[in-house]
């Protein structure tokens, strides 16, 4: 079922339609983001090192793997031709939405499908909406479709993975991706998260295979690299992943005002590794990250630039 790799490049994938889904003025999950982020690594030399692809859509049926059909045909529905729809007080589409939220989801399986084929050693998706909040069959923090979930379905299904890892750094528990894959063996998801904070979960786990640590507002990066090398990367190693996901974000930095979290560039780079060994052990390297939140535009850039080269051992 699996192909050794062929290539160690990192591949890139975003699409245009992301930039032009918007949630409304003064919004921070804006198309700014995806702009700091392409900024910060052609400053710091990193983007002609990477392999660059367009993403193509998420097919209704690949979608349908991980959200009830009555939602997705809902949210057609609900589409608007102009202006905006609010899905809930926090998250609204306009009439580019939808397409973006496709491709967000696109990009996941075309990353997935690069690293299986061996044409690229692993991929950062630079996509929004983001994905890990939006449940089976509800969008929520910002998030329509559940792009890391997708994934991880069109890796069971089209390549008969027995074992995926979801390693969720954003400071925000991934509820959705709970949600979905709680009762589902072949998925282990590793997760921390400011403590009480939205989405106000994930402190009583669902199932054996959600292991997500809540921690109190302030946690340095000292503090999460204890946590990491204490639970994730013991049951990282147990769980032995052929595939790894990360849902990253990294709004846990301390520049960014939609937490109170202590981590810096850093921490983010040393997670990497860490993550990346677990993956050169078990995974045969494979490694597929998807951007979730980050919202203060400075450190977003520079912590993406450091993740992602980490990615590229450059």
């Amino acid at each position: 079922m699996f192909s050794a790799a062929k290539s160690d490049a990192t591949a890139y994938l975003t699409h245009s339609a992301c930039a032009m889904h918007d949630m409304g003025k003064g919004h921070p999950e804006c198309a700014e983001r995806l702009a700091a982020i392409q900024d910060r690594l052609i400053a710091a030399g990193l983007w002609d090192c990477l392999l660059h692809v367009d993403a193509e859509p998420a097919t209704y049926a690949q979608l349908e793997r991980v959200h009830d059909a009555e939602y997705l045909d809902r949210l057609a529905t609900l589409s608007p031709s102009h202006g905006y729809v609010h899905l809930d007080p926090d998250t609204a589409i306009n009439s580019f939405s939808l397409r973006a939220a496709y491709h967000a989801a696109g990009a996941g399986i075309g990353a997935v499908n690069m690293v299986m084929q061996g044409h690229a050693q692993n991929a950062f998706c630079a996509i929004r909406p983001p994905g890990h909040h939006a449940e089976r069959n509800k969008a929520m923090g910002f998030c329509l479709f559940n792009n890391v979930a997708v994934a991880a379905a069109h890796a069971m299904a089209e390549y008969g993975v027995e074992r995926v890892a979801v390693v969720d750094f954003d400071v925000h528990h991934g509820n959705g991706t709970e949600d979905i894959f709680c009762d589902d063996p072949r998925v282990l998801m590793v997760g921390w998260f400011q403590h009480p904070f939205f989405p106000y979960s994930g402190d009583e786990p669902r199932g054996p295979g959600m292991k997500n640590i809540p921690k109190p507002r302030a946690t340095t990066g000292a503090d999460f690299r204890q946590m990491v090398s204490d639970f994730w990367i013991p049951a990282l190693n147990e769980f032995a992943p052929q595939l790894i996901l990360i849902s990253a974000g990294f709004d846990a930095h301390r520049e960014d005002d939609m937490s109170s979290m202590g981590l810096v560039e850093s921490d983010y780079a040393w997670v990497t590794r860490e993550v990346m060994q677990v993956a050169k052990t078990h995974a045969q390297g494979r490694i597929v990250s998807m951007l979730e939140g980050g919202y203060d535009l400075s450190s977003l850039g520079r912590s993406v630039a450091v993740h992602v080269k980490e990615m590229a051992g450059l």
